[in-house]
């Protein structure tokens, strides 16, 4: 073993330049990895200490016991509280303060005119608490609320809207409210909490805009004595308070508060970077391999010498994998430094794109470094295994060859069984998206497909190469056909290098498709759906804004140039036992502006008591019309309701539907989501839309959109979601351009006398230079090609799954433009993959070129 280290040693201290770029593919692949759990533990941290100084003189929360939480989302919606309830937990001993906590919708206007927040973060607005210890938010400039109209903001939501202390500006709640700022708050010693807006009211006024009727809050805060521990006060609390109102301690407050941050952004955010993480090492995996393949290759003289002289198989094995085990372990030690400065650029970066991270020290855990450090060197010794193996298979008779190059092509058997993988693969997922929709079945059916494509990658690069290089022998004459040859060469080689730029451009392509698919998805449901002409609505994505005033959508429908109006708000219910969303709205009008499908039954008489429910959903619930079922609201109220109608779309009008008379003896803070909005006949959109904007100005002046503009925004997301995956994707493109750079290197270290000879017998240094770049190219080529065919197939069985896990019927879009941009992207990184080699290859000396063995 000493002689093994020894030689490995020696060999790479003389062949340096051999394994830079698996240095850097490991190196890069290691730091994004630790950079992300870095950045996950400090953000924890972070909002841990922010939320841990916010909610430090809270000793007690008493709240509702009960909450109702609906099927994709995380916070539940807990009925209110008495204020009244205060002055029964004033007396019990040991509390030193007890406060009402009111909180609601309200959105901010900027100086400019725009809103303020409401795409993703919530906007909140609540009453202020006059005790400094029981409020989460501290006042830095100004003064508290002391009359109807006077709010404090919080500082970081001022900057964002260039507002400042004397300013008066609109909240809505969402009814527009005038009001005047007359202090700025912290929270947790910083600006805000995140991107969250608060603003703080006074009592009066918070009950009048934020509650559906006076005395109620959402929770009380209360403040123990000296002595009093957070669970002692508890235990004093719990025997005075009502059934189904519950005491938890301060602490416990502050973790769920945490925990909902970690659950509804920090997982997913992490787990979103660590995908990334994992495809840029599945990308470094294919580059690793080839490195050392071709590197085993070249020794084969040197290796068989060895084993001449004695060496055994074992040494030779070991020798070829301690030199993977010194580039792993260097790679990834340097990996984690860049790593830790990859969360400080993070760290500093956030905040300079709108979103605050809490201030702190970066948080190290052991953790986030040893997992990065163990997959650095696993993956860089599992993908040097094979080439290991095959290097103490040396035979010593291959000592006396010539030369010492891969020649290897692709195997018969490689071919049965990268068929056989193919044939597996499609069978299990058409069964998985057509047959018995899976999930799982789909997501294995992609994973054989990946393996089908990786094993057949040399069965077919010759193929491939032949017709994607033809042109090139017109165009290029001899230093064409010279480049088609060096890319036919190794079908094994050509194919190992082009994967990893395939793994990449797949993801981009899977990723591409399935964006243009879901656009097209909601193209598809606003143009069946939706019959009207113009909405209102409120912002496509996130938890932010306060909604539409309820008022809005009568003030819309009393214009002579209206047809029809129709509001669709939401509520909340369990039907049932389960938690369900419910569409509050005029069911006429509803059926006269959206496309319901085949309606059994009546909406007209749904009343107080009566129920929509859709097909789907009645099939699930074992209803029909005429049946009952039991509705339990926030309020704690349990009613039956007859179900009069079934419908046969949800989409856009959701799955329960119930009239604004039976909402309103149970509703919270009333809103609507959306205003549809049909014109009379003769009426242009321009006019209509127009009248529509006079009275919205009215309500807060939401955005009034056309039924295109309206489905291009609902897919506003989407973009944002693709520019982010186009980033994060960049560092797998730019790992496997580093594989194609490191093996055409070492392909002309391996041609040194071949391309010496070329040089004596007249080839130009330009023409050399040419040969290997368009070599470089039909290498990208051919990855590229693989990539957008398994990306468009991998993107077809996500659409197609989503379809069969979802009542909503999803569109498969193929956006051409997009995937010819991407492909022009795979050509160019192949063609600036060969500019190093090439420059390298024409710099050589012809004579000690062909002297060269």
């Amino acid at each position: 073993m000493n002689a093994s280290v020894r030689l490995s040693v020696s060999s790479l201290r003389a062949h340096q330049r051999r394994f830079a770029g698996t240095f850097l593919a490991v190196f890069l692949g290691v730091a994004f990895l630790a950079g992300t759990l870095v950045m996950g533990d400090t953000l924890r941290a972070g909002f841990d200490t922010m939320f841990g100084r916010a909610t430090s003189g809270t000793d007690a929360v008493v709240r509702s016991a009960d909450v109702i939480t609906t099927p994709g989302e995380s916070e539940g919606v807990r009925r209110p509280v008495a204020t009244d309830l205060v002055q029964t937990v004033e007396r019990v001993p040991g509390v030193a303060a007890a406060a009402p906590s009111i909180q609601g919708a309200g959105q901010l206007v900027g100086a400019n005119g725009d809103p303020i927040g409401g795409q993703g973060p919530p906007t909140l607005a609540g009453n202020w608490i006059a005790d400094p210890e029981l409020n989460a938010y501290q006042l830095a400039e100004g003064r508290a609320p002391a009359a109807s109209g006077e709010v404090v903001i919080d500082r970081g939501t001022a900057k964002r809207g260039d507002l400042t202390i004397g300013d008066t500006t609109t909240l809505r709640t969402p009814d527009p409210v005038e009001v005047t700022i007359v202090g700025l708050a912290t929270f947790g010693g910083e600006d805000g909490m995140a991107q969250v807006t608060f603003t703080g009211m006074t009592q009066a006024d918070a009950e009048k805009y934020l509650t559906a009727r006076p005395g109620e809050a959402a929770t009380i805060q209360v403040r123990a004595g000296p002595g009093v521990s957070q669970q002692e006060l508890v235990d004093r609390l719990t025997p005075v308070l009502p059934e189904e109102v519950e005491a938890i301690t301060g602490q416990k407050s502050a973790e769920e508060n945490t925990e909902m941050i970690s659950s509804q952004f920090l997982t997913v955010f992490t787990l979103f970077l660590l995908v990334f993480s994992g495809v840029a090492l599945l990308v470094a995996t294919f580059s690793i391999h080839n490195t050392f393949a071709i590197v085993v290759a070249q020794r084969t003289r040197e290796n068989a010498l060895l084993r001449a002289l004695g060496a055994s198989r074992r040494q030779v094995t070991a020798s070829t994998l301690v030199e993977a085990t010194a580039v792993a372990v260097t790679a990834s030690l340097a990996g984690l430094a860049g790593g830790i400065g990859v969360a400080a650029g993070l760290q500093i970066l956030f905040p300079a794109i709108g979103f605050p991270f809490p201030e702190g020290d970066l948080v190290v855990s052991a953790l986030s470094m040893l997992l990065p450090l163990a997959v650095g060197i696993v993956v860089c010794l599992g993908s040097a295994l094979l080439p290991a193996v095959r290097a103490g298979r040396t035979a010593p008779m291959a000592a006396l060859r010539e030369t010492a190059v891969d020649t290897s092509g692709a195997s018969r058997v490689r071919a049965v069984t990268g068929t056989g993988l193919a044939a597996l693969a499609l069978g299990v997922t058409i069964s998985g998206v057509l047959v018995s929709p899976s999930l799982w079945l789909a997501g294995t059916g992609a994973v054989l497909a990946l393996a089908s494509f990786v094993v057949l990658g040399p069965v077919a690069s010759t193929t491939a190469v032949r017709v994607l290089g033809g042109p090139l022998d017109r165009l290029r004459g001899v230093t064409g056909g010279l480049a088609r040859r060096n890319a036919l060469r190794s079908p094994k080689r050509t194919a190992a290098t082009a994967s990893a730029l395939m793994i990449g451009v797949a993801v981009v392509s899977l990723f591409t498709v399935f964006a243009a698919s879901l656009k097209a998805t909601m193209d598809q449901t606003v143009s069946r759906s939706f019959a009207g002409d113009i909405a209102v609505s409120t912002p496509a994505f996130g938890a932010g804004g306060s909604g539409l005033s309820p008022r809005l959508a009568g003030a819309v429908d009393r214009l002579p140039e209206v047809d029809t109006a129709v509001g669709l708000g939401r509520g909340v219910a369990e039907v049932d036992g389960k938690g369900r969303a419910l569409t509050v709205t005029d069911p006429l009008a509803l059926e006269r502006t959206f496309d319901l499908g085949t309606v059994k039954g009546s909406l007209s008489g749904l009343g107080t008591d009566g129920i929509a429910v859709t097909e789907s959903e009645a099939d699930k619930q074992g209803l029909k019309t005429g049946d009952t079922t039991r509705l339990t609201f926030t309020d704690g109220k349990r009613e039956t309701f007859t179900v009069r109608a079934v419908y046969g779309r949800s989409e856009l009008a959701g799955e329960y539907v119930i009239t604004r008379a039976a909402w309103e003896p149970h509703r919270t803070q009333d809103a609507d989501t959306l205003i549809a909005v049909s014109f009379e006949d003769g009426v242009s959109t321009d006019t209509g839309k127009a009248a529509v904007e006079k009275v919205a100005e009215r309500y807060g002046n939401p955005e009034v959109q056309t039924r295109g503009e309206y489905a291009q925004s609902s897919a506003g997301g989407i973009d944002m979601m693709l520019t982010l995956v186009y980033a994060l994707l960049a560092l797998a493109v730019l790992i496997a351009l580093l594989g194609i750079a490191n093996t055409l290197t070492l392909a002309i270290h391996e041609r040194t006398r071949e391309l010496g000879l070329l040089r004596a017998v007249g080839q130009t240094r330009s023409q050399l230079r040419a040969m290997v770049r368009w070599e470089s190219v039909l290498v990208a080529a051919f990855g590229t090609a693989g990539g957008l065919a398994l990306g468009g197939f991998l993107g077809w069985v996500l659409v197609k799954a989503s379809d069969g896990a979802s009542d909503s019927d999803f569109a498969f879009a193929v956006p051409p433009l997009q995937l010819a941009i991407v492909a022009l992207v795979g050509l160019a990184a192949g063609a600036l993959a060969g500019l190093r080699p090439a420059r390298r290859a024409a710099r050589l000396d012809v004579l000690r070129a062909i002297a060269t063995e």
